[in-house]
């Protein structure tokens, strides 16, 4: 099969008939062999039933339904899971995304051997309050990813299928799927300038708490891949340098007292009356208490059933 398209949604029984009957058309088109892959990520409309009156229409069509709404993530994650595509596209529902997109985002994948291409809405129909903020997060994301997409969290991407098969997607991840890939070994991400509709049907169903959560996912993404299996590494080493720092500060007090009695000064305070005796001493805690995180967090991934599960790429026997 060369082409499994995925389609989250919530609420919008009023897009889908265009939707469907739109990349059917630029299917039949290209002559792709597809599967249409909708998952209904718990709607209280009457998504599922127009989802199951266009089955009768189009053979291509899958369908999951939650029993309640677990966001956009875990939509995506059981969708990966039963694509079987060459080649995965997902898209929004709400025909914002454009399906005439799809024919150019597979020949990046197949002729040009990308692992993902992003989408680039370069041209956005959203209001400022929520384009300033996703322009903040990308820059933020650049700089801490190093991968330089201009929109990471467009839904319009495409994905060779041994990704999708790799990575795992929760929370509210779906924004940095990029971040993840690259943490997972896949490093030739591309991006494409595609076409942003103005919203046809219905309302968004994102507020703007996203931001907030997309920003502690962000940090989330950098410290699970950078010291998901060596969190000592982490925690031990920020320990040992506040244990230092405090300890230093203690010793130079203590130092400095011995210092005056042996010269027979006159010295006013004692050591428990100066302000940096308490930060001293706050320092030599907090790191014994980072040291010994980390310890724990050791112990913990050491008896991990995926501490020694490493991606393969290519293996000869």
């Amino acid at each position: 099969m060369d082409i499994s398209i995925v389609v989250p949604l919530y609420n919008e029984e009023e897009s889908l008939p265009e939707l469907t009957s739109w990349i059917a058309k630029v299917m039949a088109e290209n002559d792709y062999s597809y599967e249409l892959i909708f998952i209904d990520d718990g709607s209280t409309d009457n998504s599922w039933a127009v989802i199951e009156e266009l089955k009768l229409a189009y053979n291509a069509i899958k369908g999951v339904k939650f029993r309640r709404n677990y966001g956009k993530s875990a939509a995506l994650n059981v969708a990966f899971d039963a694509a079987q595509g060459d080649v995965v596209i997902t898209m929004d529902a709400d025909l914002q995304d454009s399906p005439d997109e799809i024919p150019g985002l597979y020949k990046k994948i197949k002729e040009e051997k990308y692992d993902l291409v992003s989408g680039w809405k370069k041209k956005r129909y959203d209001p400022i309050t929520k384009t300033i903020p996703t322009k903040l997060f990308n820059a933020a994301t650049r700089k801490m990813s190093g991968i330089q997409l201009n929109d990471f969290n467009c839904g319009l991407k495409a994905y060779r299928n041994d990704v999708v098969k790799t990575i795992e997607v929760y929370g509210e991840m779906h924004r940095y799927i990029p971040v993840i890939a690259k943490w997972a070994g896949f490093k030739n991400i591309g991006e494409q300038v595609v076409e942003h509709r103005a919203r046809k049907y219905g309302v968004t169903k994102f507020g703007f708490s996203r931001f907030i959560n997309g920003f502690l996912d962000l940090l989330s993404i950098f410290f699970v891949g950078k010291f998901g299996k060596r969190p000592m590494h982490f925690f031990g080493s920020m320990g040992v340098l506040s244990f230092l720092i405090g300890t230093f500060m203690a010793l130079w007090m203590i130092g400095e007292k011995l210092y005056h009695i042996a010269s027979n000064e006159s010295y006013k305070r004692e050591i428990t009356d100066q302000p940096l005796f308490y930060i001293a001493l706050v320092a030599i805690i907090l790191g014994s208490q980072l040291f010994l995180t980390g310890f724990v967090a050791e112990l913990v991934t050491r008896n991990a059933t995926e501490r020694n599960q490493y991606l393969i790429e290519k293996n000869i026997n």
